[in-house]
């Protein structure tokens, strides 16, 4: 039945030969690795005006200045990442080229940033989807959907994850269309209000409760305008993406994936200019009252509450909830490169059923899942701690790109290194200011999250070099024939169980076999012999004396003196067990068998062999 459920919701598996049958065009590539940063329209005005509205409504007029800069950092940028496209065609992270290029440590700093900060794309992507959705609500006359946000964003998480683990070209096509939606109605709409403005004038916003904007706030300044700057930031989280996903694209895969930036970057910087000066225009501001946001706002002045609004709305909401799915397409990636360079457990390199990184998946969907639980879907709550990953990643792999173009100066090198260097020291600047603004306010978590995960890459690595040495034949001596095999079989009683495990021994060591019971219940023992004089089939019993009623201290003391006896031979233990048919009915039943298979493991120079007894259904 489990497996049923899950062909269901995952679909057959995939051969391994068709993995390259599951690469992506550009044009569903633009919705797997694009719809986070496409995304961050829809709230990265809000953030800038949200800190301008601290300095009074002669602050919010700074919007669109503030807008305009973000929008030449996040071509900078994208230039910059088009060098480290081409220069790492099987997928150029910030993890992969800071650490080739700067070092180890530089490069798990980038690669802890970059986790720490698609789990929080997740949750930051699906709780503003559901913004979106109460935004909607409410202003249809349902505010009681605003108790249900949580409920909502843990759906949207579970059925974003479910579409990942079907496989990357199989959820691309799931979401081509509410990503194109999406582009298409915000398109349209800044076309729309641009030449109806021309013609009538802009409109201002009417809100359903007047927000709070004090006449008098804090001094209009370079300190407020920095703010406001890193607040809006947040629009270049998820440009680094299709860099990392280079190889997940049709032959051939840096052309395609350097094209598939360009339009990106071309349409998230046309969406966010259009909606920070119509936000400007038209007097839409953040509503913390009303709880409606701010491109709810300029769609309602626009077209009213009508149709489009509720389309606009709805693909709004959809591609926040989708612009969870860049980081479900990059975290599991990036968690397999760093499995794959022993930084992380073997497990997260490995591909499941639909040649996806299934663990990686399972892993992003159940952290984010926490983090909306523990933020009540309150993206505005998580925004401080949120793009501060995403630019220490971008400086390091900026910077990574400087160091490689100086190293080997290929073909424009010099080219290559000034726009790189550009890049390197735009989003250093950026960082500084996100970190200062922002530290008090959560910023803080994030950077002391990034050296304890830096750790714990460092402790994973460290046992897997050290499992490596001590299996490594370099030190090992040729294998002696063993001289004597000693069977000793472990009995709890007399059952048939017991009888396929006696065959096994005698089969293994058939001058050798013994068989032990602890005595624990006096009343029981005579019953034992008779019954083993019976059915021993001339297999010796010993019974151990156990006068505390301890089962592992006289099993442990005897293996122990017989391994003593003979220093040229071997020990093997054999241990019978009854399965129950059904998985419940292992509560009913003492775990002795669990219990001496785990004390005997972790004893060297034994073998352990466990007998199964599968019982049938009554």
């Amino acid at each position: 039945m489990a497996s049923s459920f899950k062909r269901l919701l995952i679909g057959k598996p995939i051969a391994t030969e068709h993995q390259h049958h599951e690469r992506l065009s550009n044009v569903t590539a633009l919705a797997v690795f694009s719809s986070d940063a496409l995304s961050s329209v829809a709230y990265a005005t809000e953030a800038i005006l949200a800190v301008l509205i601290l300095g009074g409504s002669a602050a919010l007029g700074l919007a669109l200045p503030v807008g305009i800069g973000i929008g030449v950092l996040l071509v900078v940028v994208a230039f910059s990442y088009r060098q480290t496209i081409r220069a790492y065609p099987k997928g150029g992270g910030g993890y992969i080229v800071a650490r080739e290029n700067l070092g180890d440590l530089p490069g798990l700093v980038a690669a802890g940033a970059l986790l720490v900060d698609y789990v929080l794309t997740v949750a930051v992507s699906i709780s503003a989807g559901v913004a979106a959705i109460t935004s909607l609500g409410v202003t249809w006359g349902f505010p009681e959907i605003k108790t249900y946000a949580v409920e909502l964003g843990l759906f949207f998480i579970a059925v974003v994850t479910i579409a990942n683990l079907r496989g990357v070209k199989e959820s691309g096509a799931i979401f081509a269309v509410p990503t194109y939606a999406f582009i298409t109605s915000i398109l349209m709409m800044i076309a729309y209000a641009l030449v109806r403005d021309m013609i009538f004038g802009p409109t201002l916003v009417v809100h359903s409760i007047a927000p709070e904007i004090p006449m008098e706030g804090e001094a209009i300044g370079f300190w407020l305008v920095m703010r406001a700057f890193a607040a809006g930031c947040t629009a270049l989280t998820g440009i680094e993406a299709i860099s990392d996903g280079v190889p997940a694209f049709k032959s051939p895969e840096s052309k395609n994936a350097s094209t598939t930036l360009t339009w990106m970057v071309g349409l998230l910087v046309s969406m966010f200019i259009g909606i920070t000066y119509l936000a400007n225009v038209h007097g839409a501001v953040p509503n913390e009252l009303s709880h409606e946001t701010v491109v709810s706002q300029i769609a309602r002045t626009i077209f009213g509450t009508g149709p489009i609004y509720f389309i606009i709305q709805i693909t709004t909401a959809l591609i926040l909830v989708l612009a969870a799915n860049t980081a479900f397409a990059d975290f599991p990636r990036l968690a397999s490169f760093l499995s794959r360079d022993r930084f992380l457990p073997r497990q997260f390199s490995s591909r499941g059923d639909r040649l996806v990184f299934s663990n990686g998946i399972l892993a992003l969907g159940t952290f984010s899942a926490l983090l909306v639980i523990v933020f009540q879907a309150n993206e505005i709550a998580m925004l401080p701690l949120y793009a501060i990953g995403v630019f220490i990643s971008f400086t390091l792999s900026q910077a990574g790109m400087v160091k490689r173009h100086l190293r080997i100066k290929e073909e424009g090198w010099r080219r290559g290194m000034i726009i790189n260097g550009m890049g390197a020291t735009l989003t250093a600047v950026v960082l500084i200011v996100l970190t200062v603004t922002k530290f008090t306010h959560g910023a803080w978590v994030v950077l002391v999250l990034i050296p304890i995960l830096v750790t714990f890459f460092q402790g994973i690595h460290k046992h897997y070099l050290g499992v490596a040495e001590q299996l490594s034949l370099s030190t090992a001596a040729k294998p002696i024939p063993v001289r004597r095999l000693t069977a000793i079989v472990l009995v709890s009683g007399v059952h048939k169980g017991v009888l396929s495990a006696l065959e096994l021994g005698k089969s293994l060591a058939p001058d050798n076999v013994t068989a032990v019971y602890v005595d624990l219940d006096p009343e029981h023992i005579e019953r034992v012999k008779s019954r083993w004089a019976e059915w021993g089939s001339d297999v010796p019993l010993v019974i151990l004396e156990s006068p505390y009623r301890s089962l592992i201290t006289p099993l442990m003391n005897y293996i122990d003196e017989i391994e003593g006896r003979y220093r040229d031979g071997h020990v093997m233990v054999i241990l019978p067990e009854f399965i129950p048919y059904n998985w419940w009915e292992h509560l009913l039943h003492n775990q002795t068998g669990l219990i001496l298979r785990t004390a005997l493991t972790f004893r060297k120079g034994k073998t352990v062999i466990s007998v199964p007894y599968k019982l049938e259904q009554k």
